[in-house]
């Protein structure tokens, strides 16, 4: 295996909430003790309920935020302490697509502007005239017109927008791009397009994505691997049909067991969690899980479980993962989470992924 892209060595991050003149405040603790790696030229997702820290995860890999402590390399150089020239180099070198398309442009400055802006800071050799035609060249790649360069961000559809996005994250020549929750905006039909020109250009740029998401039938059709989060720490990594098919940890189980089935007639035995999410201001001993999760047991309770091989480049964090194997019949392989409908949605993409030749889209108008 090769040396990997981008690295996060127990990394955490705290934040201070609620602070009065005559109260302390609180410590959130969003991400904690959080460890993975990127190979070049992957697809890692990273999954979990609202709040349990991906986005706060996200952002530090990319350097929005610096972590309250722990590592971050990219390309095996460390990152949380880069400032200034080499800051702006490695922005280059690491783009964000952002969740909503239409917040995450200014709606002041024409799509020519928006495209160009990162050009003329990553490419400042290039003159007036050749940077119009980069952005025209970004704008085809991303299947729009270059005569949109003249229109605003409020002229374009909510797929289209996030073209816009797609195309400014590119603009710099990154070798590493972050979505957060990118297609999660946009109408159904729209997501299979932004996804599919996501793979499109991951296999033409060499690129290696992270993406954010919660529609894990996304996950599974363009993800090589998987890690899911739950209240700040990583509770399962691994190959994404391993986490499909064989999941070791409870809620990975629970998380997959609660995908609707559209077919009529076709049950799914669904894992039932009690509870609420606990705060992560005021989260529980032992293993944040255990107030939720139904094979709970004494030692869970009191002690903190390690991310433990479970399989080939798997990993779950769970102290009893063969033994709830062994009294549930787990790891038992699911039903797929993929009804007719999702893959008409994902064909381009399966056609890709085959190796078949997939004919380009016409540019929306």
């Amino acid at each position: 295996m090769s040396d990997p892209i981008l690295e996060a060595r127990n990394v955490s991050r705290h934040f201070s909430v609620g602070g009065t003149l005559f109260r302390k405040p609180d410590t959130l603790r969003a991400v904690q003790d959080v460890s993975l790696s990127v190979q070049p030229g992957e697809t890692l997702a990273i999954v979990g309920e609202s709040g349990c820290g991906k986005s706060t995860l996200a952002r530090m890999l990319m350097r929005l935020i610096t972590p309250t402590s722990g590592e971050l390399f990219f390309e095996g150089r460390h990152i949380e302490s880069i400032s200034g020239d080499d800051l702006t180099k490695l922005r280059g070198e690491m783009q964000f697509i952002f969740q909503d398309p239409f917040s995450s442009l200014n709606p002041r400055m024409s799509v020519g502007k928006l495209v160009g802006e990162p050009l003329e800071t990553q490419r400042p050799d290039l003159s007036a005239k050749d940077r119009r035609a980069k952005v025209s060249e970004l704008l085809a790649q991303v299947g729009l017109r270059p005569e949109h360069a003249n229109r605003y961000p409020h002229e374009f559809s909510g797929g289209q927008r996030q073209r816009i996005g797609i195309a400014r994250a590119l603009a710099s020549g990154p070798k590493l791009i972050i979505g957060d929750e990118p297609v999660s905006a946009l109408d159904v039909s729209v997501q299979a397009q932004v996804v599919n020109l996501l793979a499109d250009l991951k296999e033409q740029l060499g690129l290696t994505l992270v993406v954010i998401a919660h529609d894990l039938a996304v996950i599974r059709h363009m993800s090589d691997r998987v890690a899911v989060m739950y209240l700040g720490g990583i509770v399962e990594e691994g190959p994404c049909d391993r986490i499909f098919e064989t999941p070791q940890h409870p809620y990975t189980m629970a998380l997959l067991s609660a995908i609707p089935e559209a077919e009529y007639g076709i049950e799914r035995q669904q894992i039932e969690l009690s509870g609420e999410t606990p705060s992560p201001i005021d989260p529980p001993p032992g293993c944040r899980f255990h107030t939720r999760c139904p094979f709970a047991r004494e030692r869970c309770r009191t002690e903190v479980p390690a991310l433990r091989d479970a399989g080939p480049h798997h990993r779950a964090a769970c102290h009893f993962f063969e033994e709830i194997a062994s009294e549930t019949g787990a790891p038992a392989r699911l039903p797929e989470p993929r009804s007719a409908a999702a893959e008409s949605r994902f064909s381009l993409y399966a056609d890709a992924l085959a190796g078949a030749p997939v004919r380009p889209r016409e540019p929306e108008t």
